[in-house]
């Protein structure tokens, strides 16, 4: 007696699209690189993006936000160290300028040297590709509209209010010209994330672990987290996920920097706005 086979409903819409078939995909390119050019490479390019990850995070951990070094470095270059150090303590946008220049170096000019140093692949490969990303943005613009409520509602929260924005705007001072240069600073840094986790993490980790590679690269990215509000900790193992499948598919960060540039610019404004300096 033939036993009938039930067929289960396959996915369809967005979510074929834009996980189903990206995880199929991934798990395709894994296989076929590891036979294509060996197991032991392809666990040695994995192994170089982890301990480069690594590196870069001990560097901002202790780098980025304690500037107590800069004074000695440019000593070191030939500039009067007190001079710095004067200028460093009175000057926020100074101070945030620093965070700014060490996530970038961490967060962009590592990577990009193991890259070219290390791997046989283009840099564009890394999540940087502009062509062809224009129809995905509808995507990214679904995901804005679904977080803004939970944006709006987290800036009632005193643990919101005091933590944005980074710059500190002072009770009667104008957005120009120090909140816009923050936000530019702020924009530059999320770029630089975004290359970090969604370029050089997902797309240097896909040739070994596929799809898998969104999941390593959440960890890190929600401990970068554990400063912050609880809530916005825990979404970022959601946001991460998000994004991090969104680059798969897309190969490119761009229209993730822009959502999380977005997100950002939003909560520092609904901070101020609670807090009455709008």
């Amino acid at each position: 007696m033939d036993i009938p086979v039930v067929e289960r409903a396959r996915p369809t819409g967005l979510w074929r699209s834009y996980v189903t078939e990206v995880a199929g995909d991934a798990e395709e390119l894994a296989a076929s690189h590891r036979l294509r050019v060996g197991r032991p490479k392809a666990d040695r390019q994995m192994v170089v993006v982890l301990v480069v990850a690594a590196l870069s995070l001990t560097i901002i951990n202790f780098y980025a936000k304690r500037v107590g070094w800069v004074p000695g470095l440019a000593a070191g270059l030939g500039a009067d160290p007190d001079s710095v150090a004067g200028l460093i303590g009175d000057s926020q946008l100074t101070r945030l300028g620093i965070w700014t220049a060490v996530q970038v170096g961490a967060y962009v000019a590592i990577p990009l040297i193991a890259i070219r140093v290390a791997f046989d692949q283009p840099i564009a490969d890394f999540g940087l590709r502009v062509r062809g990303i224009g129809s995905h943005w509808p995507v990214y613009t679904i995901m804005l509209v679904a977080v803004t409520p939970l944006v709006v509602a987290a800036s009632f929260a005193p643990s919101f209010q005091s933590k944005y924005p980074f710059y500190d705007l002072a009770s009667g001072e104008a957005l120009w010209p120090g909140m816009f240069a923050w936000w530019l600073l702020y924009a530059i840094q999320f770029v630089a994330l975004e290359f970090f986790f969604r370029g050089f993490l997902v797309h240097g980790l896909k040739w070994r672990l596929g799809y898998a590679a969104i999941f390593v690269m959440v960890v890190p990215y929600n401990m970068i987290h554990f400063g912050k509000p609880l809530m916005e900790a825990l979404g970022a193992i959601g946001g991460g996920l998000a994004l991090g499948t969104l680059s798969l598919k897309t190969r490119s960060i761009w229209w993730g920097a822009a959502l999380h540039i977005a997100v950002a610019g939003s909560m520092d404004l609904l901070s101020l706005y609670q807090r009455g300096l709008l």
